[in-house]
């Protein structure tokens, strides 16, 4: 395990110097089968593996989590180890963040929309965590889920507007076997919620049985979904949106290469999901 940023960085700098291939895996912790399997992946076709470990202060809204996000770091170091880490960096946030930190990146057009629009700022965060991240792991490829698919898409315009020697790999997400995407907030769930939460998938599974049918009409497709999840008397919408997958702009119909997004409140839990369709 690696504490402090300027450890990590001479580490990667070394292994890189010996020719030797780095695969990395941003996460928060509270790791669960989603996160075994990105580093499974990058245990694969990289030389050394690391994982972060690293609840991000810079992408939690006031109203958001961050104090009661979960911290289980005995068990994610286990957990990383089993899969095939090589090296667990897990930094403090005044590490992370000193004293007269200023600098932040701003992606504009995918930050503000969707999840941005409800949680203003928090891309910003994610993207001047991931960029510091990279820069210290020294990555050539970096594994993310498709769960977080707006945060992937993010993240790959970063590396791409800024030439960034990575290579993004977005893995297909890992699924309860009742088709609940796992995330880490699923512990939140009290046990009707968790019963309730399989809408999510479902509403998803609609769609692209529509789509299959051929509807093309996004709009009639979104009010299909919103009517399933509001079965559910305890779930309210956030948003559901067909998107175009690469640029994130919303489709009057749906055409080529579609990510259908869905977010979804259950109490206090936020849930989001997506599939991703190619319409011919």
């Amino acid at each position: 395990m690696i504490r402090r940023p300027h450890q990590m960085l001479a580490a990667a700098q070394a292994i890189r110097a010996h020719g030797r291939s780095i695969g990395f895996v941003p996460t928060m912790g509270a790791l669960h089968q989603g996160h075994r399997s990105l580093i499974q992946s990058a245990r694969r076709a990289t030389d050394i593996v690391v994982v972060s470990l690293f609840v991000n202060p810079r992408q939690f809204g006031p109203h958001d989590d961050y104090r009661h996000y979960p911290r289980t770091l005995r068990a994610d170091l286990a957990l990383a180890k089993a899969a095939g880490a090589d090296i667990v960096f897990v930094p403090g946030v005044r590490e992370m963040y000193p004293k007269g930190f200023s600098t932040m990146i701003d992606v504009k057009g995918l930050s503000d929309i969707l999840e941005g629009a409800v949680r203003p700022g928090h891309f910003s965060g994610v993207a001047t965590v991931v960029a510091k991240l990279f820069h210290l792991t020294q990555p050539s490829i970096a594994y993310v889920g498709q769960k977080d698919y707006q945060q992937a898409v993010i993240i790959q315009r970063v590396v791409r507007d800024l030439e960034w020697p990575v290579t993004i790999r977005v893995l297909p997400t890992v699924r309860e076997p009742d088709g609940l995407a796992m995330s880490s907030r699923n512990r939140y769930l009290s046990a009707a919620q968790r019963r309730q939460a399989v809408v999510v998938g479902r509403a998803l599974k609609l769609v692209t049985a529509r789509l299959a049918t051929g509807e093309r009409n996004t709009r009639r497709l979104r009010q299909a979904a919103r009517r399933l999840i509001t079965r559910e008397s305890s779930a309210r919408i956030d948003y559901v949106a067909i998107v175009d997958a690469e640029t994130l702009t919303p489709l009057r119909r749906a055409s080529g290469r579609v990510a259908v997004l869905v977010a979804v409140r259950l109490g206090n839990t936020r849930l989001i999901d997506n599939v991703l369709v190619d319409v011919s």
